[in-house]
């Protein structure tokens, strides 16, 4: 399974963050042909030396990294990808693997 995930940094104000986020992005991404799951985290956001930079990690599961490649050339994706600058400010990082079970 090809992994897609986006660590959004901590927002201005994250009330404003979240309530976009839920209820605008998420809907858009998840319209993203070839999605198989969609995760966000719970609380707060850690590195392994504690506090970090980031407010929220959202993972997408895709079928395989061709797969997701494809995917990110759709008008969907295209559309989820411009959305980021209606509510992510503060900056997004997205990381992009492949994976496999060991």
């Amino acid at each position: 399974m090809a992994k897609l995930v986006a660590l959004y940094n901590v927002p201005a104000d994250r009330n404003a963050f979240d309530a976009y986020y839920f209820e605008k992005h998420i809907p858009l991404a998840k319209s993203i042909p070839g999605l198989r799951r969609y995760e966000v985290s719970v609380g707060s956001v850690a590195s392994a030396k504690g506090e970090s930079p980031y407010a929220l990690a959202a993972i997408l599961s895709f079928d395989s990294l061709d797969a997701l490649q494809q995917a990110m050339t759709t008008p969907e994706a295209a559309a989820t990808t411009a959305d980021l600058q209606n509510f992510a400010q503060a900056g997004v990082e997205l990381l992009v693997f492949d994976t496999k079970e060991v």
